[in-house]
């Protein structure tokens, strides 16, 4: 019997527009995006109203129960602000609450951390780390937006009074993770509420899930302000089913929790200028990559060649290596999953590169059945190890992947460049980056254009519709290289967005190629 293969060449071309974009995971929160821009918004205010409605349209990515970072260019002051809102460890957290499984284990997670007995850093009570979400769009929405909290949820709150759309992507990732869905009540009640998961309507029609208290939860943070998460009632409530479910997260650690806006890392590539989050993020390493890359390789040609897929592997092995020995908030702290990426841009020059995320799918798994919350699994970002300088410690901020970049081009364009996918987030954003500054590349090329993934091994994985030389150049330096497809499932490469706005005010965006949901959504599409 000969094999069979099924070759598909899926291509979601790039859109342009004068007058604004935004580019997410999911077309409900792109196209929600737009309207706020059309109805005069700008893109600050776009990036949060998206935001937001993620968490009721794809819950297994992000949520009010995660944090993340966004990059902003602002273009009447024409500079660049960090607004961090990772997620923290609890006060009480303390090492010995992750007792290290055993010599030679490595974790089953997104991490090569060694494995945890009974994986309690993974999933689970103690896998909740304080949440900053809430607080810190609200602290970017008072600094950069020009919307009324009131307003800029109230998208949300109708996508969480419908429910989960539930087409057959949805279902299938519903059904992907249903055994750890399983293992948790509320969880259980929820996604498998007979014992199986939902199933896409066999006509086509869409069908809805209700989360839980969800929609409450979103309305209560409508009516009295984001501050009721971490001071107010729904704290109380988020705290109370938090510790009857076993976690040492306390009134406390909400209450004390703060959002900040600081001012970027920054380095210069090719003459052009790139902007990254702070130290806790995948920004030093791909500052690192970069300036490598730079050192080691100068391009040529149209397109990449053999040598610079050579050239990116090497500079990223050399940035995992930096990355995973030196950075934490530990005293020797160097400066230079699943998680859900967005871009935008307006018809005033902002440009918003936001990465949120509750960490792995579905996060901890532990829905909170006073709020409806699903609650991220942020501690299984530290090192379980004690004694590192990303080791658990009680308040201590944990070493993220997350990555919203803007760059800066010699020819006055900014390029708002993000991701989502665990460790392979800053490999994807390292190339993109490239691609646009090292050759004459379209945004709709760049998006399509092969890349390879290095995330902390020594495996080098290229997508499958690299070229034949390509191939060849880099099995011959690289014997253990991995040829997959850039697939819907299992996601092997991050899946990255990208806008660009040029000097002109064009503006194109490009987003995960295969995902039946991402989707770049346009005002004024031309």
């Amino acid at each position: 019997m000969n094999d069979t293969t099924e070759n598909w060449q899926i291509r979601k071309p790039a859109v342009r527009s004068e007058t604004g974009l935004v580019a997410t995971q999911h077309y409900i929160a792109s196209d929600i995006g737009a309207e706020v821009l059309r109805q005069g918004g700008n893109a600050v205010d776009a990036a949060l109203a998206a935001g937001l409605a993620l968490g009721a349209v794809e819950p297994w990515m992000t949520g009010i129960g995660g944090g993340g970072y966004m990059t902003i260019y602002i273009a009447a002051a024409k500079e660049v602000k960090v607004v961090e809102f990772g997620m923290r460890a609890p006060f009480n957290a303390k090492t010995e609450d992750y007792p290290l499984a055993g010599q030679g284990e490595n974790a089953s997670d997104a991490f090569n951390w060694p494995r945890v007995v009974g994986d309690t850093n993974i999933h689970g009570p103690l896998s909740v780390a304080v949440p900053g979400y809430i607080r810190g769009i609200a602290k970017a929405l008072a600094e950069f937006g020009t919307w009324e909290w009131q307003d800029v949820i109230a998208p949300a709150c109708e996508q969480a009074d419908l429910g989960l759309p539930i087409d057959w992507y949805s279902a299938q990732k519903i059904n992907q993770w249903a055994r750890g869905l399983n293992t948790y009540s509320e969880t259980r009640k929820t996604y498998l509420a007979d014992g199986l998961p939902p199933t896409a309507e066999m006509d086509g029609s869409l069908g809805r899930l209700t989360l839980g208290n969800l929609a409450n939860t979103y309305r209560t943070l409508q009516q009295e302000g984001p501050e009721t998460y971490y001071t107010g009632k729904l704290a109380r409530s988020i705290v109370t089913d938090l510790k009857a479910a076993g976690s040492k997260i306390t009134l406390r650690d909400l209450e004390d929790y703060s959002a900040s806006i600081n001012e970027p890392l920054t380095t210069t590539y090719r003459g052009g200028k790139i902007f990254t989050p702070g130290a806790l993020t995948a920004g030093p390493s791909i500052i690192h990559a970069l300036e490598k890359l730079e050192e080691i390789y100068s391009p040529r040609g149209k397109r990449p060649d053999a040598e610079a897929y050579i050239s990116y592997a090497n500079a990223l092995f050399s940035a995992y290596k930096d990355r995973l020995e030196n950075l934490g908030e530990g005293p020797d702290t160097k400066i230079p999953g699943n998680t859900s990426h967005l871009c935008v841009t307006d018809s005033q020059g902002n440009v918003v590169s936001l990465t949120q995320t509750i960490m792995s799918a579905f996060g901890s798994r532990i829905m909170l059945p006073g709020s409806g919350i699903l609650m991220n699994n942020g501690m299984m970002w530290f090192d379980p190890r004690p004694g590192g300088p990303n080791s658990v410690l009680g308040g201590r901020r944990p070493l993220s992947n997350m990555c919203p970049v803007i760059l800066q081009t010699e020819d006055g364009s900014h390029t708002a460049i993000g991701a989502c996918g665990g460790r392979k987030i800053f490999p994807a954003v390292f190339q993109l980056a490239a691609f646009v500054s090292d050759y004459d590349m379209s945004i709709d090329e760049a998006v399509h254009c092969p890349r390879l993934d290095v995330s902390g091994t020594d495996q080098v994985t290229l997508m499958a519709h690299a070229n034949e030389t390509i191939t060849k150049a880099l099995k011959q330096r690289f014997p253990g290289l991995m040829v997959r497809p850039n697939g819907v499932s299992p996601n092997l490469f991050a899946l990255p967005q990208i806008i660009r706005r040029a000097a002109s005010g064009r503006m194109t965006g490009g987003c995960f190629i295969p995902s039946p949901h991402a989707k770049v959504s346009a005002v004024g599409e031309t």
